[in-house]
């Protein structure tokens, strides 16, 4: 019998005895080719379609300015964006330990989802019914919660699409769900700037573009819970209490030293987003923005992630995604450097641009390296464990860097980010093996 006379829903369990490890295998695999083209469009609409609203949010334009403009505080926006990744600090390890031992993990995918695109819902309708400062605190709560959500759904979806998607098929998708993604969200976002925020449309241009943002994110999890089908994997952890997961973590990170400087890496890598939130506030005062400028300049960094997950995701697939981090890192440090030396208008649009380039190579990278490194079965952990690391580091920086742009100027703040950078690549280049050369 071939893949092609199996039932059209195969179980791997139920192909296999469940002391034959070996046949197990070999039907989870025989499974994932079976219903690749399904799932890989179910993963290609829900990147596409989700990747254009969280970035509508996550962008270092819109939010920040519009936490600027109703709070006039560098603090609250460094304040913000720290909220955001404190709620991801625990999330993914609480994620983590809900998922590891099922057989599906699409239904707490759907929960977590849904319940992160409700915070960005909750971020629109707090700009129309409040104003002052409690807009202020309503839309920090939104931002918490939104960050608590996401942390989860980020080891939740990561897993998934390790299930169904094979190692050697993950750049290529990435790279057209986040090009067609962007490019989406890079012409909305211009659009947003010039025709919802600029005239302020139905009375918050702000709320109208993160209400947009919620239904396009919405219908890309629709679509993924339409077209999926999920694998059950040969072999599973037993469910373990939440503080003893966390008691194993210093020996999941010491039993691979590569995984343990990729980590610190990522720590590294996340405290130079000390500076992310203050890019727009910097060009702000030394160039000048309007609503035009502003669509303009995401525009730079969207489009700019869009074209270059084309080539971040080939080139991963071809040499592994060390080499993009290593270029993505180097690309930082230059549109860092040009941001703050050219204080002109096309200068300014060029540092975006790469700053955009730049930080989708480090994303795409960071997010498919950690899923080559060890066991299958300590993946949903070892996901959580780098989403924790990266969100404490997160958290302090946007904080610390608020307070800094405060006391000492935008400069200051960055130059501590370019420092972390050059760390990082530091580390990378002399610390961290491939994971898929290495095997």
């Amino acid at each position: 019998m071939n893949a092609r006379d199996l039932p059209d829903d195969p179980s791997p369990t139920d192909e296999a005895p469940e002391d034959d490890l070996a046949a197990r295998e070999a039907a989870y695999e025989r499974f994932v080719w079976d219903n690749l083209k399904r799932n890989y469009l179910g993963n290609y609409l829900h990147g596409m379609l989700g990747m254009t609203g969280f970035r509508l949010v996550n962008a270092p334009t819109f939010l920040p300015a519009y936490l600027h403009a109703v709070s006039g505080s560098n603090a609250i926006v460094g304040l913000g964006l720290a909220l955001q990744q404190v709620g991801g600090v625990i999330s993914p390890i609480f994620g983590a330990t809900k998922v590891e031992h099922r057989k599906t993990v699409m239904p707490a995918a759907v929960l977590m989802g849904s319940l992160g695109r409700l915070a960005i819902l909750g971020m629109a309708i707090a700009g129309w019914l409040l104003s002052g400062q409690p807009l202020v605190w309503a839309l920090l709560f939104f931002i918490f919660m939104f960050g608590v959500f996401m942390g989860a759904q980020r080891v939740v979806f990561s897993l998934l699409m390790s299930k169904v998607i094979p190692i050697s098929r993950r750049g290529r998708l990435q790279a057209w769900r986040n090009a067609t993604g962007g490019l989406i969200a890079a012409v909305l976002a211009y659009a947003a700037g010039r025709w919802f925020i600029g005239p302020n449309l139905f009375g918050n241009g702000y709320s109208t573009t993160f209400a947009f943002a919620f239904l396009l994110t919405s219908a890309g999890l629709w679509a993924l819970q339409l077209l999926l089908k999920e694998p059950e994997p040969p072999t599973l952890r037993p469910q373990s209490r939440f503080r003893d997961r966390l008691r194993e973590f210093p020996a999941l990170i010491a039993q691979d030293r590569a995984y343990a400087f990729f980590l610190l890496v990522q720590m590294l890598a996340t405290s130079a987003r000390i500076a992310t939130p203050f890019y727009i506030l910097y060009v702000g005062r030394t160039v000048g923005t309007d609503g035009a400028t502003l669509g303009l300049l995401s525009f730079a960094f969207l489009g700019a992630d869009t074209l270059s997950n084309l080539v971040w995701g080939y080139l991963g697939d071809k040499t592994g995604f060390r080499l993009v981090l290593i270029v993505s890192i180097v690309a930082w440090i230059g549109a860092t450097l040009l941001l703050m030396n050219v204080h002109e208008v096309a200068a300014t649009f060029a540092a975006f641009a790469g700053l955009g380039a730049a930080l989708s190579g480090y994303m795409m990278a960071a997010q498919t390296m950690i899923l080559e490194f060890g066991a299958r079965e300590d993946l949903p952990m070892r996901i959580a464990v780098s989403a924790t690391a990266e969100s404490i580091t997160a958290t302090a920086g946007p904080l610390v860097g608020g307070l800094v742009a405060e006391a000492f100027g935008y400069t200051v703040v960055f130059g501590a980010s370019l420092g972390f950078l050059a760390a990082a690549l530091l580390i990378l280049l002399v610390a961290v093996q491939d994971p898929r050369t290495r095997r």
